[in-house]
């Protein structure tokens, strides 16, 4: 057997992540490496530290990237915040919700769950009743944007509710981190988690994370360890602790941090505001386009994300054909069905650098031909 260099075709991804990447965010990564505890690099992880703050729009002091990908975001929050014998009230209305159920059950927690059809949006009313019949409950989990059906959920609302039960909340915005309003602070949400490889179009495998500081207090305060040693984050205030020092908890990768600070750099020099207003007009132009070819949308437009559009199927039309199809001949990535929607849906994403006309026009092009 001989072997030589892996060089990828350059496709064009907008499916539900990752997404496409920024020539300036490759050439980040390509730098040169130095150490993890390089006063140099101290430096730039407070710059990641603070623009991750203006991502996610919160003063926070713990705002940090996890060194690994969304879904170890999302156990850094439960693992910490969770305890044996606690409540949680989990909304369920795709496959992340889930996810965070067997997180809380596998913590030896109680899940109450609250769910709502794949497609709609979390019901305010279903989670004020269970938080009345549960007094017990100390946090309320839910998803802001779910990444499987393209819905999104009202996180200032459902947090309102979370604080007039006396509960904490967590909250997955993987999907949802500058591709719409998300605003930590205003809304008052205490744990939340993203990911580096969709609207921030970085490399996979960073986890932003944002924490209050009543989620510190209760991590400060917990009875019994952290399940996991590389998650427990008191074991990471040290590291990411933006003095100008950095205690050793674990080597950082140095180069994918790059990409993030020149991701997030990117952001800041476009602005949040017109950030999330070329992800709504490139969803406008694609359901135009979309409408013009008869492929309908599954969710209601009042809760539906432009930055991961989840559309119908047609009838009679081979799922894995078309998409094999436009992957071979288009270069073009779009994302299959989950769950309950899979072989009935597509979802095409229009995520950070993704979310432009050129991407756009690519799409519905190669749509128009292979469904003819």
């Amino acid at each position: 057997m001989t072997f030589s260099r892996f060089v990828p075709p350059r496709r064009t991804l907008m499916g539900p992540g990752p997404s496409d990447i920024s020539p300036r965010v490759l050439q980040a990564l390509a730098q040169p490496t130095i150490g993890h505890l390089d006063p140099l690099f101290i430096g730039m992880m407070d710059e990641v530290k603070a623009l991750l703050q203006y991502a996610f729009q919160t003063e926070n002091p713990f705002t940090i990237a996890v060194s690994a990908p969304g879904s170890a975001g999302m156990e850094t929050c439960f693992v910490n915040l969770v305890e044996p014998g606690d409540t949680v009230v989990v909304c369920r209305n795709g496959v992340f919700g889930d996810r965070m159920r067997e997180n809380v059950e596998r913590l030896g927690a109680t899940a109450i769950m609250v769910d709502d059809d794949w497609g709609k949006a979390v019901d305010p009313e279903k989670v004020e009743a269970a938080l009345k019949a549960h007094p017990e409950a100390s946090i309320l989990a839910f998803v802001h944007a779910e990444t499987s059906t393209g819905v999104m959920s009202d996180a200032e609302t459902l947090a309102a509710l979370a604080r007039q039960y006396d509960c904490l909340t967590i909250v997955d915005t993987v999907t949802s981190l500058v591709g719409v309003p998300l605003k930590v602070d205003e809304w008052q949400l205490d744990a939340v988690y993203s990911g580096s490889q969709k609207c921030l179009s970085c490399v996979p495998g960073l986890s932003p994370v944002t924490l209050s500081q009543k989620a510190i207090d209760k991590i400060q305060k917990r009875g019994s360890s952290v399940q996991s040693w590389f998650l427990d984050q008191s074991l990471v205030l040290g590291y990411w602790s933006g003095n100008g020092k950095r205690s050793y908890h674990h080597t950082a990768p140095v180069n994918s941090l790059y990409a993030l600070h020149e991701s997030l750099v990117m952001v800041h020099e476009e602005g949040l505001e017109k950030t999330w207003q070329r992800h709504r007009d490139m969803h406008e132009l694609l359901k135009a386009g979309l409408n013009n070819l008869g492929i309908e949308f599954l969710v209601d437009e009042s809760v539906r994300l432009p930055q991961l559009n989840a559309v119908a199927i047609p009838d009679g039309v081979d799922d894995a054909a078309v998409r094999s199809q436009l992957l071979n001949e288009f270069n073009l990535e779009i994302g299959a069905g989950l769950g309950a929607l899979a072989g009935k849906a597509w979802r095409i994403g229009l995520m950070g650098h993704a979310a432009k006309r050129e991407n756009v026009s690519l799409c519905l092009g190669a749509l128009e031909d292979v469904l003819r």
